[in-house]
């Protein structure tokens, strides 16, 4: 039947070992010396140090364009109060200090996430986990407002999910990126040496 089939390869003009499609015949394990391990592990380490800064880069940049948008309605509840729409619910519920305030602190834990995403220390990586303290005080402030008022605003309910959200977000793309690294680093531990016969 083998020998059958290799006359019709070869009666259809393709070649028997150029075959895509099949599995390999023959056992390619030749280990490899320690200069190509070298060159494999640092070719790794350098391709997860490049994906571990864009990511955090993308994220980071999310987080803060979220800041700069708090900023700017910080700004607008600050000199001209009440005139946008999610802060208007609110208007006989708490004055426009307390929206400020709240605000700032969001404000305060989107730079703590920016901070912990962006530096490799662990020192500012704890700033992600210490975001979780801020973020649920201010989730709880915003929900027991929106809880107060005459009728339930599914529309704001991102006031007190977002910044919580964003941290816990950010904090399981670092846990992702750390685990990738140190797999790299695995890596690097389970090199042999290579002796030749």
């Amino acid at each position: 039947m083998q020998k059958l089939a290799r006359t019709l390869r070869k009666s259809a003009g393709d070649p028997v070992d150029d075959d895509n499609y099949s599995l390999p015949t023959r056992d390619d394990s030749r280990p490899i010396d320690t200069h190509e391990q070298e060159e494999l592990v640092r070719s790794l380490e350098k391709i997860n140090n490049q994906q571990s800064r864009l990511w955090r880069s993308v994220f980071a940049g999310l987080v803060s364009s979220y800041m700069m948008f708090l900023v700017y309605s910080i700004y607008q509840q600050a000199y001209s109060p009440w005139e946008l729409r999610y802060h208007a619910y609110f208007m006989y519920e708490i004055d426009s200090g307390s929206i400020v305030a709240a605000e700032a602190v969001a404000v305060l834990i989107c730079l703590m996430i920016i901070s912990g995403l962006m530096h490799n220390s662990k020192r500012h990586r704890l700033l992600l986990w210490y975001s979780f303290l801020p973020g649920t005080l201010l989730a709880i402030f915003w929900v027991h407002h929106i809880l107060r008022l005459a009728k339930f605003r599914w529309e704001i309910m991102w006031l007190p999910l977002t910044p919580l959200g964003g941290a816990g977000i950010c904090l399981y793309v670092d846990h992702l990126l750390n685990d990738s690294s140190e797999e790299v680093r695995k890596l690097r531990g389970y090199m042999y040496s290579y002796k030749a016969y």
